[in-house]
């Protein structure tokens, strides 16, 4: 008999996988809302959460689509996403906003019909809905369609490097102030974190024998960095800003990408994610981060003490979100050690450690 406390390989996908979403329903989705056809080319991008596909029109326009998970945010949540990038459009702060249809919307569903376009349940059919939510027939995925902005991977080298990545993050910011973000998270380590850690213990993840010793560790990191977030100012935020997610274009300079994680908090979360190290060991390039920043709006520097305490809830975050693709085909094809004991002995010695900062 197999372990309770593991997550079972079964075959079929969990209300939020991927598995049905092919190449085709990719196509045609996008074809039912723009004016253009498609040349046929369907590229896969690493996403861990959504699916990204490369796509290229008939006249060879590059594009990217990006399918939402279902169930993780909703479609007001989104939006707020795709307003955000629209601000930073309109301030000339460099990131990718969503292209419009005809309508001038920018978020759509597709659901599949599970019987087929005759009934015959080969669920390759694509019925596009402009309606406020997923309709009850088949599975459902809101997406949305962006021009390809490519360049590479920046690496800070030098201190003129740690200078633009504060740079961009603190043009960022400026414009964050402008509204809130209603429907998205808030980066408060008891609504987010303790919520993560709920999650966790009641879904039946976490190995049985290792339960026990995950909840104490987490619990008790909680109730010690509550009073530290007390008070602090909150404004939109990326909310994954790490260099994976900032692209270097020659002859334009750094690009932002990559806003799904889109929340409200504290300025710091936008930056601590660049530093190589933990801060103790990182003061050079943190300072470098903020003078860098401060060239565009002053930077609360009492929020330094919040670096370490932000790097355990990213742990318990990830855990969490890697937890909900567990039953996905692909997570099971390249992660299927993930959740069994050796593991979670693993992680739960890292969040240990890591609590010592703190």
């Amino acid at each position: 008999m197999s372990d309770p406390a593991e997550p079972a390989h079964t075959t079929e996908p969990s209300p939020g996988s991927f598995d049905d979403l092919t190449p085709h329903v990719v196509t045609m989705a996008v074809e039912a809302f723009f004016p253009f056809s498609l040349d046929g080319t369907v590229e896969p991008y690493a996403s861990y959460v959504n699916r990204v596909y490369g796509l290229r029109s008939d006249d060879g326009e590059p594009l990217v689509a990006k399918f939402y998970r279902p169930g993780r945010w909703s479609r007001e949540a989104i939006l707020e996403e795709h307003r955000f990038l629209e601000d930073l459009v309109g301030r000339e702060v460099p990131v990718v906003a969503p292209l419009a249809d005809e309508e001038g919307d920018t978020l759509f569903e597709v659901e599949l019909d599970p019987a087929g376009p005759e009934g015959d349940s080969d669920g390759e059919r694509a019925d596009s809905d402009r309606g406020a939510g997923p309709s009850s027939g088949g599975k459902a995925f809101l997406f949305a369609l962006f021009p390809k902005r490519g360049g590479r991977s920046f690496d800070a080298e030098s201190d003129q490097d740690w200078l633009r990545l504060g740079a961009i993050v603190g043009r960022m910011h400026a414009a964050a102030l402008r509204e809130e973000a209603l429907q998205r998270v808030r980066v408060d380590p008891r609504s987010w974190t303790g919520a993560y850690v709920e999650e966790l213990l009641q879904s039946g993840v976490v190995h049985g024998g290792c339960a026990a010793e995950f909840e104490e560790v987490a619990r008790s990191a909680v109730e010690q960095i509550l009073p530290l977030f007390a008070g602090m100012p909150e404004h939109r935020l990326h909310g994954d800003c790490h260099r994976g997610n900032i692209l270097d274009r020659p002859g334009e300079g750094l690009l932002l990408i990559d806003f799904d994680d889109m929340m409200m908090g504290p300025a710091v979360q936008d930056l601590w994610l660049l530093l190589p190290d933990h801060v103790q060991e990182a003061r050079r390039e943190l300072e470098l981060l903020l003078e860098g920043y401060e060239q565009f709006r002053p930077f609360p520097r009492e929020q330094i003490e919040l670096i370490e305490p932000l790097r355990f809830m990213r742990m318990i975050h990830f855990l969490a979100w890697r937890a909900r693709q567990r039953q996905d085909y692909w997570f099971r094809e390249h992660f299927p050690q993930w959740g069994n004991e050796a593991f979670w002995i693993k992680e739960i010695e890292d969040l240990r450690e890591q609590s010592r900062y703190f």
